[in-house]
């Protein structure tokens, strides 16, 4: 920043005389304190006090000027956040000022509680009386100084400039500081504060401006959009624009020009680690690996083989000796009972499952089993006992023969099924060829009758759930209470059902409840259950299968479109995570270069309804007295610009140019700046106390007590002694 603070406490206070003054420029942005006869003052620092609470203890500590990220980071700045004693460069908060003091006398080296060295404070101009007696009493009554001077800020940077030859004795000083502007005239060497002019736009608004536009520009950033940060970008990057209108319209234009005066400022930014291709030991220990649990696998997939090949072979032993003891029994009904306490019904089952297993370990074992020893057991063999009569059979063939018909059932309802799932599959590939055709045909006319069916299809389902949610009220039509009754969110069989519900209420509701006595009641009970199945809220809905369908193959064959949209032919991409770049953490700086600092030429960008640093000189010029020939001509060719905003780029030649307008043509107009704009006024102001007329024009303590604070609405500082 072009400001840099210095706090160090100094050691040589008592080496000064008692005689010797103090020099306080007390300004609006920050406060400077010295010796009289120096050219720097031994303090600076940002004139504003924070007392935050320690996050541990509790206790309430005092800041003040810059604070120290390193140490607030212990402390809760979050309810206290950084305050100033002056309001529109106007001192009213005074228990600020006397923290800014204490900490000021402290650093300079003092280690009394009295001041015993006379002091030049500054102060604006036109300062209020009551704002000058409380910093009297102030300094009076906490400090006990023995003298005190006010003097004007630009009227000390006025006169420095003047002794080095920079500007006349007549002329205009332009100051433009952190909260307000003044135009101030000045005549044989005194300022004249019957003319002046003020306006309350200053650094702080551009700073704030700026602030609010690259927040506004920026909203992901704002955390780094810090005031101390705004701060230095306004000063390195700010500019005055010669031509505002010109300006704007260069930069909507985005030429080589504009980029050129385009600025950039580069956030901290980590790049995304870069996956490097593995190298060939890589591969190579990967592939290694990857062998390992193949050959893992593999000898686990050949222990369960070996395990299954084990159980085969003693199951098929089983079924072996089985039937050898078949081939013993002659009796029908000992093979019966004999199967049945094995668990198998007939002799056929048993031959059936030796062949399945047969089969099984000829497959584990890896062999080809021919095609004709596949075993097929047709239906009348599986299912032998459906078609004897029920008083042939015995009660364990009476069992069997229920669940031959259950499983004989369940099979033929699972062959329908598939049937039918591999007739509509064959209708949807049909379908799928056809609209195939029709797309190679004609693709931009297939494509266009798919995008309106998806918009039609998406009006219906909205439409319907509109309806569902808000009954009749989607057409526009209220009832007189405003809401919406169950009845209008029903469909048609859901209505059906609550009429007959209210019907059975209605007729039974008046004595005893009889409901269920009468068949007619049995029949209107299955005529409400019948009708629960047509609540189709569970059920997927045709229209909705039908739009899935065509938002899918819209997406194959349509790279613009996105499912999100409502007409189904949206141009605008899917949303998909891209990685953050080095762009996305650069703050750019165009067109706000210019258009920040140009409040203080117009002030309504801001919402101030007031005047700009060119109307405010002419309307000082217009308050000057009309007897005075070629006042106004001596004026405007010493015009000293001073302050910290006129620190920008193109102030004197934009001054120059908007005095010019205002004017009469062929009027002497020079316009110049301060040495040093920042620190003349307390250079100024050292000069002048250092001079042998100094106490002449100060204050005692003396005078105070004897006239009090009245006496200054006649206190009058000269400048020239």
């Amino acid at each position: 920043m072009p400001f840099i603070s210095k706090i160090e406490r100094q050691s040589d206070y008592g080496s000064f005389n008692s005689s010797h003054p103090i020099v306080i420029d007390n300004g609006a942005s920050y406060f400077r304190i010295g010796w009289a006869g120096e050219n720097e003052p031994r303090v600076i620092f940002r004139n504003i006090v924070q007392r935050p609470r320690h996050k541990t203890t509790g206790e309430t500590v005092t800041v003040v000027g810059d604070h120290n990220p390193a140490l607030l980071k212990y402390f809760d700045c979050t309810r206290s956040g950084p305050r100033s004693a002056f309001e529109s460069n106007v001192v009213y908060q005074f228990e600020i000022m006397e923290y800014i003091l204490d900490f000021g006398f402290d650093r300079l080296g003092a280690d009394q509680s009295q001041i015993d060295h006379p002091i030049l404070i500054t102060e604006c101009a036109c300062n209020p009386v009551q704002s000058r007696g409380k910093m009297a009493e102030l300094l009076f009554e906490s400090y006990g100084v023995p003298s005190v001077a006010f003097g004007v800020d630009a009227a000390f940077s006025y006169k420095y400039n003047q002794q080095l030859g920079i500007c006349n004795d007549t002329g205009l000083a332009i100051t433009s500081g952190f909260t307000t502007s003044h135009v101030i005239p000045f005549i044989n060497g005194e300022p004249v504060y019957e003319v002046c002019c003020r306006t309350n736009v200053g650094g702080y608004h551009v700073t704030d401006y700026l602030k609010q536009l690259l927040s506004l520009k920026y909203p992901h950033h704002i955390s780094k959009l810090t005031w101390e940060r705004i701060e230095e970008l306004k000063m390195e990057h700010c500019y005055i624009a010669a031509d505002y209108a010109s300006e704007v319209q260069l930069f909507q234009r985005g030429n080589k020009e504009a980029e050129d005066k385009t600025r950039c400022w580069q956030l901290p930014w980590t790049p995304s680690p870069v996956e490097e291709p593995p190298s060939e030991e890589e591969i190579a220990r990967k592939a290694a690996l990857k062998e390992k649990q193949s050959q893992r696998l593999r000898e686990m997939a050949e222990a369960k083989r070996s395990s299954k090949i084990n159980e085969l072979e003693n199951e098929l032993k089983g079924l072996e000796f089985l039937l050898e003891e078949l081939k013993d029994i002659e009796e029908d009904d000992e093979i019966v009972s004999f199967l049945a306490s094995r668990g198998y019904a007939s002799k056929r089952e048993v031959e059936s499952a030796f062949a399945k297993v047969t089969q099984s370990l000829r497959k584990a074992k890896g062999e080809q089993v021919p095609s004709e020893e596949k075993v097929d057991i047709s239906a009348a063999e599986k299912y032998y006992l459906i078609d004897i009569p029920d008083d042939e059979l015995s009660a364990e063939q009476l069992k069997e023969k229920r669940r031959q018909v259950f499983l004989k059932s369940t099979t033929e309802a699972r062959q329908r099924a598939k049937q039918r799932r591999l007739e509509e599959e064959l209708e949807k590939e049909k379908e799928k060829k056809l609209e195939e055709q029709k797309r190679m045909e004609n693709p931009e006319r297939y494509l266009e009758q798919l995008r309106a069916k998806y918009k039609e299809l998406s009006e219906k389902l909205e439409q319907r759930k509109r309806l569902k949610t808000n009954g009749n009220h989607a057409n526009g039509n209220t009832n007189v209470s405003g809401g919406v009754g169950r009845g209008e969110r029903l469909n048609a069989a859901q209505r059906e059902r609550m009429r007959l519900l209210t019907t059975a209420a209605f007729d039974r509701g008046k004595g005893e409840d009889t409901f269920g006595q009468r068949d007619e009641d049995w029949q209107l009970y299955k005529l409400m259950s019948r009708d629960n199945d047509d609540d189709d809220d569970d059920k997927p809905d045709h229209d909705e299968t039908e739009l899935a369908r065509i938002s899918s193959r819209l997406r194959e064959i349509d790279p613009t479109f996105f499912p999100g949209s409502e007409s189904g032919a949206s141009a605008s991409e899917a949303p998909r995570f891209c990685p953050l770049t080095k762009e996305d953490f650069q703050i750019i700086l165009g067109v706000e270069r210019f258009r920040c600092p140009e409040v203080l030429f117009n002030p309504n960008f801001i919402g101030i309804d007031q005047s700009g640093l060119d109307e405010m000189v002419g309307v000082s010029l217009r308050r000057l007295p009309s007897w005075v020939q070629g006042l106004e001509d001596k004026m405007t060719s010493s015009i000293l610009v001073t302050g910290g905003s006129c620190l920008y780029p193109g102030m004197g030649e934009r001054l120059e140019a908007g005095i010019r307008m205002i004017r009469p043509c062929g009027t002497p107009i020079k316009v110049v700046r301060a040495t040093d704009p920042i620190m003349d006024a307390w250079r100024g102001a050292s000069v002048y106390a250092a001079a042998m007329q100094f106490p002449q024009q100060t204050f005692s303590r003396t005078d105070y007590y004897e006239k009090g604070e009245d006496w200054f609405r006649r206190y009058k500082f000269k400048y020239t002694i």
